[in-house]
C-alpha cells in the first residue's frame, strides 16, 4: 500500500484550507450556526460549485468528481479544522452511500446528480439517541434493538392499502441536519414482531405527516433535529427484496463514516493545538512567554504526539475502512484531551464560554456522545476480532501448565482463517 498522497489529493487539501481560512473563521462559524439552516448556505453553494465537495466520492456518471474515501477524508479533516457547519457528513457521508448501494437505478439517476451538485441535502434518520448502534460501531446492529425491535417504538412501516406504497409512523430523536435536509433516509421496522425486518425509506421534506424540530444541542456546529412521522407517505429505498442487505449496508457505511469522523476529529484537535501553541508563545508571565516553561512544553509535546497518532489511524482507516471504529475511538479521545488542555493552557480567558476554545471542546464532547464513547468503540472492535472469549473465566477454569498444548499440537498458520473485512460500497 502506497501511503503517500498524490498531487491531486494535496491540492484538494490546500484549496479547501485556503477557502475555509478566508470564509469560515470562528466569528463566521458562530454566525452561521444561528441561521435557520444551521450553516452558511452561500458557502455551501460555493464549495459545491467550485470544488464539487458533496460529490467528491460519487462516480462521474452521476455528476460526481469520481474520487474515493481518502479524498473525502482529507476534505473532512479540513472541515474539522474550521469546525465548518455543513451538511457534508449527513449528505455525502451517510445518505449518499446508502442510496448508491441500495437504491434502484431510477432512484440513483434521480437523486445522486442532485446530491453531487449540492442542490439536494440529505439526512439519515434512525431511532434512538445515538447513531453508533445503528451503524454497527458500538454494538452489533443485526438484532434490531436500536430501531425499536418490531414490537413498538422507533419507526414502524406498513403498506398503504392496495396502492403498493408505504406509510411510516414513529419518531427519531437526534437526526443530524434533519431540520434542513431536503430528503430523509428513514430506517423503519416492518412485518410485525414475528417477521420483523428493517428497511430504509425515502421521505421528502414536504411530505404530509412529517414534522421536524431543531433541537438545542451542545455543539451548535452539528445541528440535530427531532423527526416525527405520523402516517407519512414514503418510498422504499431499493427493490422489494432489499431488506436482506440493509443492515449490512449500514455497517459498511458506518465503517466509512467512522473514518470521516476520525479525520474531522483530528482536524479539530490539530487546529485547537495550533491555536494553543500560538497563544502560549505570545502570553507572558514572569517576564517570559509561558510557552518557554518546561512543564508547558511537555504538555504540548504530549498533545502533538496524540494528534499525529490519531491522524495516522484516520488515514489508515480511509485506506481500509474496516479499521474505522478504532480510528474513530482514537480521534474522539484525542479531540477531547486536546480541547480540554487548550482550555486549561489558555488560562482565565480560556474558561470564558465565549472563547473559541470552547467551540472545539463542545465539538469533542458532543461527537463522543453521538458516536462513542471511545471505550465502547474499542470494546466492540475487540469483540468482532475475537480478542476476548465469551463469558468470564474464573481461577479454577484457567489451564495449568501441564494442560497446555505442545508446539507440535498447535495449528499451523495455514489452518487459521483470519477475520474478513467489510465489503466496500462503490460510490
Amino acid at each position: 500500500m502506497d501511503t503517500a498522497f498524490t498531487a491531486e489529493q494535496d491540492e484538494i487539501r490546500r484549496t479547501l484550507r485556503e477557502l475555509l481560512t478566508k470564509r469560515s473563521g470562528p466569528d463566521e462559524v458562530k454566525a452561521a450556526v444561528r441561521t435557520a439552516a444551521g450553516y452558511d448556505v452561500e458557502l455551501w453553494a460555493l464549495l459545491s460549485e467550485q470544488l464539487g465537495l458533496p460529490g467528491l466520492a460519487l462516480p462521474e456518471s452521476y455528476g460526481g468528481v469520481g474520487c474515493g474515501l481518502v479524498e473525502l477524508a482529507l476534505a473532512c479533516e479540513e472541515t474539522g479544522r474550521a469546525l465548518l457547519p455543513s451538511p457534508l457528513l449527513a449528505t455525502s457521508g451517510l445518505a449518499a452511500p446508502l442510496i448508491a448501494s441500495l437504491g434502484t437505478a431510477a432512484q440513483r439517476d434521480e437523486l445522486l446528480p442532485r446530491i453531487a451538485a449540492g442542490s439536494l441535502t440529505c439526512a439519515l434518520a434512525v431511532p434512538g439517541s445515538s447513531l453508533a448502534p445503528a451503524l454497527g460501531l458500538s454494538d452489533d446492529n443485526t438484532s434490531g434493538e436500536w430501531a425499536g425491535g418490531g414490537r413498538a417504538g422507533g419507526v414502524q412501516a406498513r403498506r398503504a392499502g392496495d396502492s403498493g406504497g408505504w406509510v411510516l409512523y414513529g419518531e427519531a430523536g437526534q437526526v443530524l441536519d434533519g431540520h434542513s435536509a431536503g430528503l430523509l433516509v428513514v430506517a423503519a421496522h416492518t412485518g410485525g414482531f414475528a417477521r420483523s425486518r428493517t428497511l430504509l425509506f425515502l421521505v421528502g421534506a414536504d411530505a404530509a405527516g412529517l414534522s421536524r424540530t431543531r433541537q438545542t444541542s451542545l455543539d451548535e456546529t452539528r445541528p440535530q433535529a427531532r423527526v416525527e412521522l405520523r402516517d407519512c407517505a414514503a418510498e422504499l429505498l431499493g427493490a422489494e427484496d432489499a431488506g436482506a442487505g440493509v443492515l449490512g449496508a449500514l455497517r459498511v457505511v458506518g465503517a466509512r463514516v467512522a473514518a470521516l469522523l476520525a479525520a474531522e476529529a483530528v482536524g479539530a484537535a490539530a487546529s485547537a493545538l495550533d491555536r494553543t501553541v500560538e497563544y502560549v508563545q505570545g502570553r507572558e508571565q514572569f517576564g517570559r512567554p509561558i510557552g518557554s516553561f518546561q512543564a508547558v512544553k511537555h504538555r504540548l509535546a504530549d498533545l502533538y504526539v496524540r494528534v499525529q497518532a490519531a491522524r495516522s489511524a484516520a488515514y489508515y482507516a480511509a485506506w481500509d475502512p474496516g479499521e474505522g471504529g478504532l480510528a474513530l475511538a482514537a480521534g474522539l479521545e484525542t479531540a477531547r484531551v486536546v480541547a480540554g488542555e487548550a482550555v486549561q493552557l489558555h488560562g482565565g480567558i480560556g474558561f470564558t464560554w465565549e472563547h473559541e476554545a470552547h467551540l472545539y471542546f463542545k465539538r469533542a464532547a458532543a461527537d463522543e456522545l453521538l458516536f462513542g464513547p471511545a471505550h465502547r468503540l474499542r470494546a466492540h472492535a475487540a469483540e468482532r476480532a475475537g480478542l476476548f472469549a465469551s463469558g468470564s473465566e474464573g481461577p479454577e477454569d484457567r489451564e495449568s501448565p501441564e494442560d497446555r498444548e505442545s508446539p507440535e499440537d498447535r495449528e499451523s498458520p495455514e489452518d487459521c482463517a483470519g477475520p474478513a473485512g467489510p465489503e466496500a460500497v462503490a460510490v
